[in-house]
């Protein structure tokens, strides 16, 4: 796969051939996909709403009203669900929202992530993450060169040296992954991704392990 290549300073340096990119043929990994965000989003979920039972409601068991003679006599106490304050019937209780995903749905996960973005040509490559001095102005020119109208960029490497880190981090455009870390709600959240060499050689070698198991 074919993809467009700019030098560190955000110069354009043509095309790049990239042979062992994933490819995924149709709809495969769609579904895969579909459930990895949404056990996202499920795992961040805290599940600390709760209410309380009849049982657990403060308050004395005696009946309200007498038996006889009032016409409520099955009234019952104030902790009865039909009463305002009293306990709550199948109300929701602390509980864990989490799912588990095994490894070839979450790496099929994250190559649909990334064939889906690389077909609608939103993946660059740049040789190296690097910026001379660390100010933002240097990394907002290079974004500017690369992907002057993106709004949400992913910027991609191995890893990234502090004087990279403080230039790029006052840019609300734009956000910093390692590759290694990197999952496909990450991919899919971005209009725009470029990966550096080594970023891109540590992706392809996550599914080329894959491969090898």
């Amino acid at each position: 796969m074919k993809f467009k290549f700019f030098n560190s300073d955000g110069s354009a340096n043509g095309d790049k051939e990239i042979d062992n990119f994933p490819i995924l043929d149709g709809d495969k990994g769609v579904d895969a996909l579909r459930q990895s965000i949404i056990a996202v989003h499920a795992n961040q979920r805290q599940g600390n709403a709760s209410t309380k039972v009849r049982s657990e409601v403060r308050g004395s068991g005696k009946k309200i009203y007498r038996q006889k003679g009032l016409g409520v006599g099955r009234a019952g106490d104030k902790k009865a669900t039909q009463r305002r304050g009293g306990g709550v019937v199948f109300g929701p209780r602390p509980r864990s929202y989490s799912q588990k995903l095994n490894k070839k749905l979450k790496m099929l996960a994250m190559k649909r992530a990334l064939v889906d973005q690389a077909n609608s040509s939103n993946i660059v490559l740049i040789d190296e993450w690097k910026v001379s001095e660390a100010k933002t102005k240097i990394f907002h020119g290079i974004m500017k060169k690369i992907v002057p109208d993106a709004t949400k960029v992913l910027a991609i490497d191995d890893s990234f040296d502090d004087q990279f880190a403080l230039a790029a981090r006052n840019l609300p455009t734009a956000r910093l992954g390692r590759a290694q870390d990197l999952g496909p709600l990450d991919i899919v959240q971005c209009d725009q991704i470029i990966l550096s060499m080594k970023g891109l050689d540590i992706l392809l070698a996550k599914f080329n392990t894959e491969k090898a198991n």
